[in-house]
């Protein structure tokens, strides 16, 4: 028996880091399909504001106010599906640590998306669904090649805080997926990624759809695999 999906239909869908990319990919996917779709990012791109998406720009997730004013323009406007796609990557090395650097992933990649749930909690509501967007570098179990300190870190924490958030997101009936896009074609690997950006999102919207409060806290792969912690 074939199984069924449900999803919103003209859904209110608000992706961070919506610029360029996974994000951008998201937006023009969920847009495709008919959702609404709100664009938050630092500094919006040519194909952001013509995609048709409402673009709310000057965000960035790891400043207070930045997000602050993003409530402000939201009101009291219901989220069903919020996307915490934002994200950096600084390559670290054993013998080339930059601390720096390492505290400016852990602010944007796992701080931030905190952040961003907390702030925006009261527009979520019973059947909403939070999406992290993390990586497999994340994962403890799967480390094999160490390195990357930073990234690998801030990604753990994430997951972490994901956890918690299905935990307590759940008491409102609002479910949270960790999703591992893939090692999609970006300029955060320098383009030098195995699958396209709309590959990846399509795979993550896919996640999304099937989300709910019975598989909430989840580490899933965008293809649809189950990550190990």
């Amino acid at each position: 028996m074939e199984k069924k999906v449900w999803r919103l239909i003209l859904a209110t869908i608000l992706i961070t880091g919506a610029n360029r990319g996974i994000g951008l990919a998201l937006v023009q996917a969920y847009l495709k399909r008919g959702d609404s779709v709100i664009g938050v990012c630092r500094n919006s791109s040519e194909a952001l504001q013509r995609s048709g998406a409402e673009v709310i720009e000057q965000v960035d997730v790891s400043q207070q106010d930045g997000l602050d004013k993003l409530q402000n323009q939201l009101g009291g406007r219901t989220i069903d599906v919020l996307i915490n796609n934002a994200g950096i990557m600084r390559k670290n090395s054993l013998d080339d640590l930059n601390f720096e650097q390492i505290r400016e992933q852990f602010e944007v990649n796992a701080i931030g998306p905190l952040r961003v749930v907390a702030t925006l909690k009261a527009n979520l509501q019973k059947g909403s669904k939070v999406g992290l967007v993390t990586s497999r570098m994340g994962s403890i179990a799967d480390n094999d090649s160490g390195g990357s300190y930073g990234y690998r870190m801030s990604k753990t924490a994430l997951n972490a805080a994901g956890k918690s958030l299905a935990v307590d997101l759940n008491k409102q009936g609002v479910a949270v997926a960790l999703l591992h896009p893939g090692w999609v074609n970006t300029e955060m690997v320098n383009f030098n990624g195995l699958i396209e950006p709309e590959e990846a999102a399509a795979g993550l919207l896919a996640r999304m759809d099937e989300l709910n409060v019975e598989n909430s806290g989840g580490f899933w792969h965008s293809n649809g695999s189950q990550l190990p912690w």
